[in-house]
C-alpha cells in the first residue's frame, strides 16, 4: 500500500525525490562570507574578531584555529576568489594571444568578486591610508596573480617573471579602483580600464626585456670580476681568467 504521500490527487503511484541536502559552507568560508556581510554595512575599524566569530556561527577558539585576524580573512577571501576562477573552463581561449588570455581570467576575477562590491569599496577606502595592511595585502595578491598569470599561460619565474607578477598585481589594483565605482552593468569603464594597463605593461615588459640583454654582458662581466677575487682568496685559478667574461656571456641572458 502506497503512503498517502507517494500518489498523487488522483492515487496514482508517484516516485518522491529525495530532498537533496544543502551544501553548507565549511567554517572558512562562513567566516569570510561573515566578515562581507559586516563590512558591508558598518566600518572596517569597528568590526571585531569576536564580531566575525559571531556572525559566522563560530566560537572564539573555532575562529582562532581557521585565522589569526581579520586581515588574513581576506587573504581567505583572496583563495576563494582564485578557486572560482580556476575551476572556469578556459579551453575556448587557448589559441588567443596571451593580452586576451589575461584579459579574460582577470574579467573572471572580477565577477568572482561582484558579490562582495559593496563590502571590499568600504575596506578599500578604510585601508587607502594603511601602508602596513596595503604591504601585507600586496603579498596576498602576489600570491594570488601567481595563479592567474598561470591560468593565463604566462611565465612568472625569473628576475622578469618577477616584475611581471608584481606589475600585474599594480595593474589589477588600479582597475579595480575603477570597478569599485562603476555601476554599469557592461562594465565598458572597467574593460577599457583593464585593457589599457595590460598594453602598457606589455609595452614596459618589452623595454624592461630589452634592458636586460643589453646590461647580460656587464652583468656576466660583474660575476666574472667576483668569481676571480674568490678564486685569488682560495688560492686557485681556473682556465677561463684570461676571458673577463669567464665564458659563453651569453649564457648569462
Amino acid at each position: 500500500m502506497p503512503n498517502p504521500s507517494e500518489t498523487d490527487p488522483i492515487g496514482t503511484d508517484v516516485a518522491v525525490a529525495a530532498p537533496k541536502p544543502s551544501s553548507k559552507p565549511s567554517p572558512r568560508e562562513a567566516a569570510v562570507a561573515a566578515l562581507m556581510r559586516l563590512a558591508a554595512e558598518q566600518p572596517w575599524n569597528d568590526i571585531e574578531v569576536g564580531d566575525i566569530a559571531r556572525e559566522a556561527g563560530l566560537t572564539l577558539a573555532e575562529f582562532r584555529d581557521l585565522f589569526p585576524s581579520k586581515g588574513a580573512v581576506l587573504g581567505g577571501l583572496a583563495k576563494i576568489l582564485d578557486r572560482k576562477v580556476l575551476e572556469g573552463d578556459a579551453t575556448d581561449l587557448a589559441e588567443e594571444p596571451t593580452r586576451e588570455r589575461l584579459f579574460d581570467v582577470l574579467m573572471r576575477r572580477l565577477d568572482a568578486m561582484t558579490p562582495y562590491k559593496d563590502a571590499l569599496r568600504r575596506i578599500s577606502y578604510a585601508l587607502r591610508g594603511d601602508p602596513l595592511s596595503m604591504l601585507a595585502l600586496n603579498g596576498v595578491a602576489l600570491n594570488s596573480h601567481r595563479f592567474m598569470l598561470a591560468a593565463a599561460g604566462i611565465n612568472t619565474e625569473g628576475p622578469l617573471g618577477r616584475l611581471k607578477l608584481q606589475g600585474v598585481v599594480v595593474a589589477f589594483a588600479r582597475t579595480v579602483e575603477v570597478w569599485l565605482h562603476d555601476d554599469d552593468p557592461a562594465l565598458a569603464r572597467t574593460m577599457a580600464k583593464l585593457d589599457k594597463e595590460i598594453r602598457n605593461g606589455e609595452r614596459f615588459m618589452e623595454r624592461a626585456d630589452d634592458a636586460r640583454r643589453l646590461t647580460a654582458p656587464f652583468r656576466a662581466l660583474g660575476r666574472s670580476l667576483m668569481d676571480r677575487g674568490a678564486r685569488r682568496r682560495s688560492g686557485t685559478r681556473n682556465e677561463d681568467e684570461g676571458n673577463p667574461l669567464g665564458g659563453d656571456p651569453a649564457a648569462a641572458i
